[in-house]
């Protein structure tokens, strides 16, 4: 098995999807839709095997797989996974295959959907496995650019308006990243981009005042896909207008592109710049805590209350990247994985909803909890995650960020934890309105999720509850690479 070359096989899997997606008459919707379901549950299989297969005793880089590709540039087809890529490659996995299974009753042009959908999925996972800085930012490009169409052809609610923000945004983003990179390479002596040895090439006093120049660069390149504040404006407008497999890829993953690319190439090759930068950025991350609960709490729409939520959720994860201590840059992690699956969970609870209604105002709703028990259940479940009740795995990640950001910034610390509040007050008011009130005779016709409807999401609850209740089989695993 250790000769397998596993990441090249996972990282294709869902490329061969999308071509054989392509090669089938679109009038097969069922077998397109089969094709992609067996990919994914491929790619859950591999990700577990290479989660088993990971040596944590040794921890470091494992899988190196190391071909040439553009020798004249020093660019070259190296991937490779740590005890980080290893966890998120699996979130990628889980999202991907539960979000094949949440759109199996799509009938808007199938084939197209589903083909571009692999290929974001593709980009996802050679994102996570680059050890390549040029590779990085080809599959990091592959990632974002399916989420235009994905949005403008079957997307609703301004969804033209919606998709070109979204791209506008990430190619700001791109604008400042690549010249970033490139500097890089450049300053490192331009013969590898490869990230182990621009490390160590940039490393020492002479690149100090080079580090702290061009981390900004960096970090708010990849902040913008990780939704940071304030350039947070595309998100939840994305999130609103995508289709429900979408929102789960882009919440799920997508954001996490952002976040790291941030660890990965910010902190690991460039520490000095991010020491020096850290307590902004970490002011930032605390408004976006604040600002993102605050707003969550007054939106009307169950997907823009989701959307300023990731907003909130993902400034915890910028949080602990920027505390740069092991407890909080691992909390921040297990927060991506957490978060990433918990959003997928929402995203599929008010589509299962949306796609009978057709409506998502909050104050349309009523007792849904009485006229379909079991969808409300999954969406009462979500909530529950994205407070942090113990139990579940964002409860663990919560924690570790939040006492790693109390020693190293008192005041920032005690100011993000306010989140948590609005975070409570703005689930408990969708919960008690939509959930709970009196019921809207309106929605009296509505259907319960069925048993093929809920596989999906029985499945992400499954493991939220599996890492809330054994952090450490997720937490031990993440800790081989931050603790060295």
């Amino acid at each position: 098995m250790n000769d397998l070359p596993l990441l090249s096989i996972t990282l294709l899997l869902p490329l061969a999807a999308c071509l054989l997606t392509l090669l089938i008459p679109s009038g097969k919707a069922g077998l397109i839709k089969g094709v992609n379901a067996i990919a994914g549950l491929g790619t859950v299989a591999l990700a577990l095997v290479i989660w088993v297969g990971y040596d944590m005793g040794a921890g470091g880089y494992q899988l190196v797989e190391d071909v040439p590709w553009v020798d004249a540039f020093g660019i070259r087809y190296t991937v490779a996974v740590d005890g980080v890529g290893v966890v998120l490659v699996l979130l990628n996995a889980i999202v991907f295959f539960t979000g094949v299974l949440t759109m199996w009753a799509l009938e808007e042009r199938v084939k197209e959907y589903f083909a571009f959908m692999a290929l974001l999925v593709f980009g996802v996972f050679g994102v996570f496995v680059s050890l390549d800085v040029f590779v990085f930012f080809f599959f990091y490009e592959v990632a974002v650019l399916p989420m235009y169409p994905l949005i403008a052809i079957w997307g609703s609610t301004r969804k033209e308006y919606s998709a070109m923000k979204l791209t506008l945004y990430l190619m700001v983003g791109s604008a400042l990243l690549f010249p970033g990179l490139i500097a890089l390479f450049v300053e490192a002596g331009a013969t590898s981009w490869n990230i182990e040895l621009l490390r160590v090439a940039l490393s020492g006093e002479a690149h100090e005042a080079f580090q702290i120049f061009v981390f900004p660069f960096i970090y708010v390149g990849f902040g913008i896909l990780a939704g940071m504040w304030p350039f947070h404006g595309w998100s939840p407008t994305g999130h609103v207008a995508a289709p429900t497999a979408v929102s789960m890829l882009h919440a799920g993953v997508l954001m996490k592109l952002g976040a790291f690319g941030i660890l990965r190439i910010g902190l690991e090759v460039l520490p000095v710049g991010a020491a020096y930068w850290a307590p902004t950025f970490a002011v930032l991350a605390t408004v976006g805590i604040v600002y993102g609960a605050f707003v969550a709490m007054r939106q009307t729409d169950f997907k823009y209350v989701i959307g300023f939520s990731s907003v909130s959720h993902m400034g915890i994860v910028l949080l602990g990247l920027n505390t740069l201590g092991v407890d909080g840059t691992s909390g921040a992690v297990f927060q991506m994985f957490a978060h990433g699956i918990m959003t997928a969970l929402f995203f599929s609870a008010v589509g299962f909803i949306y796609d009978q209604t057709h409506d998502r105002d909050i104050r349309h709703f009523g007792g849904l909890s009485t006229q379909v028990p079991l969808a409300s259940g999954f969406f009462i479940v979500a909530a529950l995650c994205g407070v942090g009740v113990p139990g579940f795995a964002s409860f663990w990640a919560e924690l570790l960020v939040f006492l790693e950001a109390l020693n190293t910034y008192p005041v920032l610390g005690a100011l993000s934890i306010i989140g948590l509040v609005f975070t409570a007050l703005y689930a408990l008011r969708v919960l008690g309105k939509a959930m709970f009130g009196p019921a809207n005779p309106k929605w009296d016709h509505l259907q319960d999720a069925g048993a093929w409807a809920s596989v999906p999401r029985v499945i992400l609850i499954g493991v939220l509850v599996l890492f809330g209740f054994f952090p450490s089989l997720i937490l031990d695993m993440i800790r081989t690479a931050t603790a060295g």
